[in-house]
């Protein structure tokens, strides 16, 4: 008799185990997995958390698994192998490294899974050797292209920014990770906004800070023991590394006492909110993480569920891209973003 109850208890775990998994309405999910460059980037979480409000508000219907690449290639490549081995029915990507993409399409090909990725493009060439690739992002020389508009009007606005008199904007330079193309765009068409527009600049200083906070603060204290105030703008890539110059800026006497250099970021954090709000962050432009998450579970869930992506309200451009819109961020109208 023992045995028998053992038997019929191992046949119905079986039975649990291979059951499929159902939404709050009773029907099938779906199995996404969502594997992210580094859970505790500040951008990429607030994607992360409106890819898991989108599920929500939908019953549910995917079963979400999120992956943590802990900013290593190697440890994405394992747990995109993990959601190849256990027949995910679509996946999410935020690479590592851009470069890798091919090595993931090719498995993902072999097991006719598709994957949106975003953030954190491929090559056009990898995007094109499947036609169950898709991107979702916003246009980095666009964000670029707002922040240098931003700085020009500031100097527009404020003729004593310009501190010696000389029509030159001397800046300094906070850039992402060396090799991703948000970095290199956002470097590149910030300065090439303000000399389209007529005003010359002039680099005081140009260095990485990874997206991290810590390290925009460290690069400031070393730009102010060097430039002081000769810095007449700070550029920074992303909201996180503007913050931490700011920190640098505070501990230096600035945004007091009419001491200030205007600040510039991406992303519109609700930290950088706040920091506009308290009159420190001068500026930013909106990376919009809902928008963009929201898109990307659309087209995750479609294709998941062997649907067409293209009947969806998003605009296709270049085939399977999706690209949402930056905005500028200030005083004026930080509120709509909080």
């Amino acid at each position: 008799m023992k045995k028998m109850i053992l038997l019929f208890t191992l046949i119905a775990l079986v039975a649990l185990s291979c059951a499929k998994e159902t939404d709050d309405t009773g029907t099938p999910k779906s199995k996404v997995g969502v594997a992210l460059y580094k859970f505790d980037d500040t951008f990429i979480s607030t994607v992360r958390a409106a890819i898991e409000k989108n599920n929500k508000a939908m019953s549910n219907k995917a079963s979400l698994n999120f992956a943590d690449g802990q900013g290593q290639q190697a440890t994405q490549n394992d747990s995109i192998d993990t959601f190849i081995a256990q027949g995910y029915d679509a996946l999410s990507v935020n690479m590592v490294d851009r470069t890798s993409a091919p090595v993931i399409i090719q498995k993902a090909k072999d097991a006719n899974i598709p994957i949106v990725f975003f953030n954190r493009e491929p090559v056009s060439e990898d995007m094109a050797s499947w036609d169950m690739l898709y991107y979702v992002g916003a246009k980095a020389e666009e964000s670029g292209r707002i922040q240098g508009e931003i700085a020009v009007e500031y100097f527009m606005d404020n003729p004593e920014a310009d501190k010696n008199g000389d029509g030159i904007m001397q800046y300094v330079m906070l850039t992402g990770e060396p090799g991703h193309q948000d970095a290199i765009l956002r470097t590149e068409h910030s300065i090439k906004a303000v000399e389209n527009s007529g005003m010359k600049t002039e680099k005081l200083a140009e260095d990485t800070g990874m997206w991290q906070r810590v390290n925009g603060q460290e690069k400031m204290d070393a730009w102010l023991a060097v430039h002081g105030d000769n810095i007449e703008v700070v550029f920074s890539n992303n909201d996180d590394m503007a913050l931490g110059a700011i920190e640098s800026l505070r501990a230096a006497g600035y945004f007091k006492d009419g001491k200030f250099i205007p600040v510039i970021g991406v992303d519109a954090t609700a930290p950088a909110l706040d920091s506009i709000e308290n009159g420190l962050l001068y500026a930013t432009v909106l990376n919009d993480s809902k928008g963009q998450g929201t898109a990307i579970y659309d087209i995750t869930t479609a294709l998941a569920e062997k649907t067409d992506p293209k009947e969806l309200d998003y605009t296709f451009t270049d085939g399977n891209y999706v690209w949402i819109p930056y905005v500028a961020v200030t005083k004026d109208n930080y509120k709509d973003f909080k």
